[in-house]
């Protein structure tokens, strides 16, 4: 057998660490201990060295060279090396990565060292999150010239394809690189126009040189971000060259150079932009606007009337992609930063308004208009609806910001909430600074310079109304535009890069300045007013800490007016409790008394500074935020501005592309709907996949309000912690399954299904449903009732939607029967749980497993391998259809009662957690029919949320625990095991019971 061949070749050092295994497996099996150390596993070997560790070969480029024919290809053949000394800790050499569609795309990451470019390619590219560990394999040697290369390698050539250089700059080593690359774990800051900070190439464990895989993994530094709010390659996808995207057809996308986009943002901006940054910057937008909405003369107004009703009218950028009107789009979120960029000439800044942000959906005359959490409010703005829908637009998608202009041209963010308050809604006038989508075109990977010209000429050639505005961007530089709005007691600015695109997320593309510390507090209680205040004395405030546990913040009792006191007073007395919803308040605010409030109310307020203890200081009120979670508000942190990274010699750069964790929530949690609202939820994004244009990659689109599509499915709560012990949300669950569902599906598909459900997370309420009773959404199917008579319908997972989907639904694990629904009473496979009992020592488990193996062997059964994903490991037998239930847990039942009385040190043959203390229970109930086993690729709903691993027998020395690969590092597991299936004979595995049982008997 495979098996038994094998473990033939194990090395005589493993063969003797087994004796003792193998003397155990020869009394329980009544062989000699030399029939059992053929398939004893064979001990891990450790990968060797690269190459170029071991010793330099005379020209390191000669492999690269011999795979290029230079007289067909543009690539460079290199000139002779040019080798530098070993880099001091704060000196940088080159990087370069090169996004390459080849016959898979992928990404070359490459760091000069030694006179030539190390080089991996990186699948999926690099990541900014530090819990995805991105598989990298180590390729040949490059020539320096190569960091240039861009362009077309022809076809029948190596690495046939499209190459651009989608980012460059310069590395510096943390500690000695040469040492870290023979050892294989070598260590560096990035300093480049899109990757920064600190990251760690790791070699991983291999078998075969040929093409050595190692791990790049971003460091957890200033530069860091989680996956789910930022994806880099998928929002930054250009050229830094001046380059554009890659096409589908493998073309480039050519597009402007950032200079040159830089020249027509400032055009642009110089066209209509305030006369000077001293004057009021609100006022100056303001009449600036005017002049285009309602100041044009009357040549211009006749102009535009005939272009008014003209689709073709308005010339579209190149970029432009022809597409379906999106359903839904969420909104480009902006980064706080602590002050304006090293590279100003690139970016353009607007006034920071005092508003609600609003999304306006045009359809013809069908508007809708958005929250930045998606919530309909057109019934709210009916003025801005009606009027919006009179432009006789084709169709668009708006981007702005709703304000009250008060008569000084400044923005008053509580008159903007009285109106809502009173609805009257009839002053409130919306500022358009971006236009994602245009007559039948996505403009989202169209430079922002050419966005907001493609607006201004929309808004010149139409009859706006009054409250219509575009927002002018200030020609001035950002500290003098930023010294003028904070003089006039404004918000602040937002700055943007005139070459980026559109991307639905926080960005570092976009970025806040504000003139003080300004943010949302979750309102958890009040105080009673004193003297002849009334209302309230002040709000009690928190926010939500890393853990998503409510912190007190401190309190605010300035800023209300007569009437908001009382208007707030009535809100907060609907939610009044007995118990405070903080988790903890600080020594100094023990003695505060309030009366406490669900926290539900969301307060925008402005303060001085925080203090050491976590409290803010001379803090004055703003408003209540209706458009704002509650469950989502956390600390701001500011990062460091784009482009400045702090001294070299601290081994670590700072870029604005990150944030902190507490920022990374705000805006992105929702209350959930009831299950009706989800299913229209998941159909309507399910018809915007279907309507849009296909991206690269599975959508995963976030809307602010905690829902997030991921593949074709509307995830509610995406940010809801699940693990407390991980921190990891339910959003990183589904998106595991979403990325795993392709390998994980054959496991589930046919089989009757259990899952487990915790709507809570992993320490909360957890329960079973094998059943359809409520269990119905897409990729699900009903089973034939007759398969369990007496029963409700079971169900079964038929497509790899129904993976994600039961995700959304809080499913954390999938369980299978050991029968395919077409031939339900016989079993295709036995399984024997190696459950062990308290007080097992992990060796004890490992050795299990190779006594069980060798059983099977003696037996002449092939058996994999798994991980349980939680305390032990999982032995699987596949067998022919040919016995029913009875006898094929009778079977497993009689070969774990044999191995318990020989060896009764290591095994128990009695459930129960008091048979089993200090031995194992190799569990053969999970044989009888109804009963199920964890899947293969499944999760577990136990801390760390562990992942049910595939695994081969000549690993099984070097695994750590059942639990050893989670949900945060399985993916590149499957990775790096993609060619080298652990289980790829499994399904060729044909194998009886019957001779089995007839030696186990007669033993």
């Amino acid at each position: 057998m495979a098996t038994k061949r094998a473990a033939a070749k194990q090395p005589a050092k493993a063969a003797t660490k087994q004796t003792g295994k193998d003397n155990a497996t020869a009394a329980a099996t009544g062989s000699t201990a030399r029939s059992s150390t053929r398939s004893a596993p064979r001990a891990a070997t450790r990968p060797s060295a690269p190459r170029a560790a071991r010793g330099a070969s005379p020209d390191p480029l000669q492999r690269y060279r011999t795979m290029r024919d230079f007289g067909t290809t543009a690539e460079p053949a290199g000139r002779a090396l040019a080798r530098r000394a070993a880099p001091k800790a704060s000196e940088g050499l080159s990087f370069v990565v090169q996004k390459h569609a080849a016959r898979r795309l992928h990404y070359d990451f490459r760091l000069e060292l030694d006179g030539t470019l190390k080089s991996w390619a990186i699948p999926k590219g690099p990541s900014l999150d530090p819990a995805d560990k991105r598989m990298s394999v180590h390729v040949e040697d490059h020539p320096l010239e190569y960091a240039n290369f861009e362009g077309v390698i022809p076809e029948k050539q190596y690495g046939a394809g499209t190459v651009i250089v989608w980012d460059r700059g310069t590395w510096i080593p943390i500690g000695d690189p040469h040492q870290g690359y023979r050892d294989g774990k070598l260590k560096f800051e990035l300093q480049g126009e899109k990757l920064h900070g600190a990251w760690t190439l790791v070699r991983m464990r291999v078998r075969d040189e040929r093409q050595e895989p190692w791990l790049l993994i971003k460091e957890r530094d200033d530069a860091a971000r989680p996956a789910a709010e930022f994806d880099i390659t998928e929002a930054m996808p250009d050229s830094v060259l001046g380059g554009g995207a890659l096409e589908p057809d493998g073309k480039i996308a050519r597009k402007a150079s950032t200079k040159a986009v830089s020249k027509t943002a400032t055009k642009t901006a110089t066209r209509t932009a305030t006369r000077t940054a001293t004057k009021s910057a609100a006022g100056a937008s303001t009449k600036a606007a005017k002049k285009t909405a309602s100041g044009k003369s009357a040549a211009d107004s006749k102009t535009a009337g005939n272009k008014r009703s003209a689709t073709g009218a308005i010339q579209l950028p190149p970029g432009a992609r022809r597409a379906a009107l999106p359903l839904t789009l969420a909104p480009q979120l902006a980064t706080l930063v602590q002050g304006p960029p090293a590279d100003a000439q690139n970016w353009v800044y607007e006034v920071k308004f005092d508003g609600y942000r609003v999304l306006a959906r045009i359809d013809g005359a069908d508007v809708k208009l958005f929250t930045r959490n998606g919530h309909d409010w057109t019934s709210k703005l009916k003025t801005l609806a009606r009027e919006l829908g009179t432009l006789n637009l084709p169709s668009a998608w708006l981007d702005g910001e709703i304000v009250i202009v008060d008569k000084d041209g400044s923005t008053d963010f509580q008159a903007l909430q009285n109106a809502f308050d009173s609805d009257r809604t009839d002053a409130i006038q919306f500022f358009v600074f971006d236009v994602p989508y245009y007559a039948g075109h996505d403009l989202r990977q169209v430079a922002l310079a050419e966005r907001r010209d493609l607006l201004r000429r929309v808004f010149e050639e139409h009859n706006v109304s009054a409250h219509l505005r575009f927002s002018e961007s200030f020609e001035a530089g950002p500290e003098e535009i930023l010294s003028a709005a904070c003089r006039l007691r404004l918000e602040g600015l937002i700055g943007k890069r005139v070459d980026a695109p559109y991307v639905s997320a926080r960005s570092p593309n976009w970025i806040k300045l504000k003139c003080s510390e300004r943010q949302e507090f979750v309102i958890g209680g009040f105080t009673e007013p004193k003297g002849t205040r009334n209302g309230l004395g002040a709000l009690l405030l928190g926010i939500h800490d890393e853990a998503g546990r409510l912190v007190y913040a401190g309190k605010v009792g300035t800023g209300f007016d007569v009437r908001t006191l009382d208007t707030i007073r009535a809100k907060l007395d609907a939610l009044r409790t007995d118990a405070s919803p903080f988790d903890r308040m600080p020594a100094i605010a023990k003695g505060v008394k309030g009366i406490w409030v669900r926290p539900k109310a969301v307060a925008e307020v402005s303060f001085g500074s925080w203090t050491r203890d976590g409290l803010i200081r001379h803090a004055v009120f703003h408003g209540l935020r209706s458009d704002k979670s509650a469950s989502a508000i956390g600390k701001e942190k500011a990062m460091p501005a784009p482009g400045k990274t702090v001294d070299k010699s601290e081994g670590r750069a700072k870029s604005a592309g990150s944030r902190g964790k507490a920022e990374d929530r705000a805006e992105r949690k929702a209350e959930d709907k009831p299950a009706k609202a989800r299913g229209k939820a998941a159909k309507a994004a399910q018809a915007e996949t279907a309507d849009a244009t296909p991206p690269a990659k599975p959508a995963r689109t976030k809307a602010s309000s905690g829902r997030e599509q991921i593949g074709n499915v509307r995830v509610s709560h995406a940010d809801r912690v699940i693990d407390p012990s991980t921190g990891a949300t339910k959003g990183d669950l589904v998106r595991y399954y979403e990325a795993v569902a392709p390998r994980m599906l054959p496991e589930l598909r046919g089989r009757p299904l259990a899952v487990l459900r915790g709507p809570s997370g992993v320490g909360g309420e957890l329960f079973f449903q094998k059943h359809a009773e409520t269990f119905n959404i897409a990729g699900v199917n009903r089973l034939d009732p007759s398969l369990w008579p007496g029963h409700p319908p079971m169900i079964e997972i038929a497509s790899e939607t129904g993976i994600v989907a039961a995700a959304q639904l809080n499913v954390i694990e999938f369980h299978t029967w050991n029968a395919d629904k077409r031939q339900i009473e016989k079993p295709d496979r036995v399984i024997f749980d190696l459950d062990p009992g308290e007080g097992v020592p992990w060796k004890h488990v490992v050795e299990a497993a190779a006594l069980t193996k060798g059983m099977l062997d003696e037996l002449e059964l092939t058996a994999f391998l798994k991980t349980s994903g939680g305390k032990g490991l999982h032995v699987v037998v596949p067998i022919a259809r040919r016995l029913g239930w009875d006898e094929v847990k009778d079977f497993a039942q009689q070969l774990v009662v044999h191995m318990a009385r020989t060896i009764p040190q290591r095994f128990v043959s009695k459930s129960g957690p008091r048979n089993r203390v200090g031995k194992i229970f190799i569990d053969y109930l999970r044989n009888g029919r109804g009963a199920t086993t964890v899947a293969a690729f499944s999760a577990r709903a136990r801390p760390g949320l562990g992942v049910s691993i595939p695994c081969s027998w000549d690993e099984l020395p070097s695994l750590r625990s059942g639990a050893q690969w989670t949900i945060a590092n399985a993916l590149a597991r499957i990775e790096e095991t993609e060619h080298a299936d652990p289980w790829a004979d499994y399904g060729s595995t044909r194998q009886t019971l019957t001779a089995a049982i007839r030696r186990l008997g007669n033993g």
